[in-house]
């Protein structure tokens, strides 16, 4: 992908918190009809009034209205923790047309960014390959928003070529970087370990890790369902190249496809079973499908934190 100029940066920039706002705005909207019924995307600004404290934060105003003592909650009483984790490894470059992986994930980080930001939460992110690539602290002002926005718009605009995933390497170190306990969201298509059951184990281990330090974690696990998941493709012989290693293969994807679909299987139930003894929520972001279940999962973990 050729790289931007300026101008180009700036449109999109534009273009991509235009984006997030309307998805956030969109997500707000339709919140009366979802299990969030009454639930307010917004921090809540006030708390009962406890017998023999201070009556310096008292909201009298709102005493008018309601006959009942409130005092106002300052934002570092209820501000939430949030790290974003980007898989930028070559194989979330798939596919080649159409939406992209990547692409999902950096519309759906923009939208949570947004999100995040609406609510006076901190947020940080880390991209990652096979190493972490860069990483920022959690702040959550305008400023920091679209520093964010930038990071992702010049990742994107470069995408790596021939570069596999360590995640779990990039999980041990994050664990052992964020001192304070977060909610860590982690956007990968998880594929590195998939046939591989001692790299499966590492993997168990370094999630594990983060929730040995307190931190509460979310896994969207985001593929190309019908060609990752499914192998749906034309039943003829078929060259496919390995995204992250070039290894090339000529197969007819018919031939293979239950013995791999089997294996897949095995391996995300081993991975589901994981993740729900750590209590773990693992998410399936099919590319081909909405942001909704992506703000709806956060904001049902985010509530359980306060």
């Amino acid at each position: 992908m050729p790289k931007l100029n300026d101008d180009q940066q700036i449109r999109q920039l534009a273009n991509l918190e235009l984006l997030a706002r309307q998805v956030v705005e969109g997500f707000i909207t339709g919140l009366h009809q979802s299990p969030f019924h009454g639930f307010s995307v917004e921090f809540a600004e006030h708390r009962l009034y406890n017998n023999g404290e201070s009556v310096k934060n008292i909201d009298w105003k709102l005493l008018a209205r309601t006959d009942k003592l409130f005092v106002k909650q300052f934002e570092e009483e209820t501000n939430l923790r949030c790290f974003l984790l980007l898989d930028t490894s070559s194989s979330m470059n798939f596919p080649e047309t159409g939406t992209n992986k990547l692409q999902f994930s950096v519309y759906a980080i923009a939208s949570l960014m947004y999100l995040f930001k609406k609510q006076r939460d901190a947020f940080g992110l880390c991209l990652f390959s096979d190493k972490i690539d860069w990483i920022s602290a959690a702040k959550s002002t305008t400023t920091h928003l679209f520093y964010l926005y930038a990071e992702l718009e010049k990742m994107y605009a470069s995408p790596k070529v021939n570069t596999q995933t360590n995640i779990t390497n990039v999980l041990h170190h994050i664990a052992q970087e964020i001192h304070q306990r977060s909610l860590v969201i982690i956007f990968s298509d998880m594929l590195e370990n998939s046939l591989d059951a001692e790299k499966q184990q590492a993997l168990f281990a370094a999630i594990q890790h983060l929730k040995f330090n307190k931190h509460e974690v979310v896994i969207f696990n985001v593929t190309d369902k019908q060609k990752e998941l499914e192998l749906n493709f034309d039943n003829r012989p078929h060259h496919f190249i390995d995204i992250e290693s070039g290894d090339e293969l000529r197969v007819n994807p018919a031939r293979i496809r239950d013995a791999y679909k089997a294996s897949l299987k095995e391996y995300r139930h081993q991975l589901e079973l994981k993740c729900a003894q750590y209590h773990i929520d693992l998410v399936d972001a099919d590319i081909h499908e909405g942001y909704h279940h992506i703000l709806n999962t956060y904001l049902v973990k985010r509530n359980k934190m306060i």
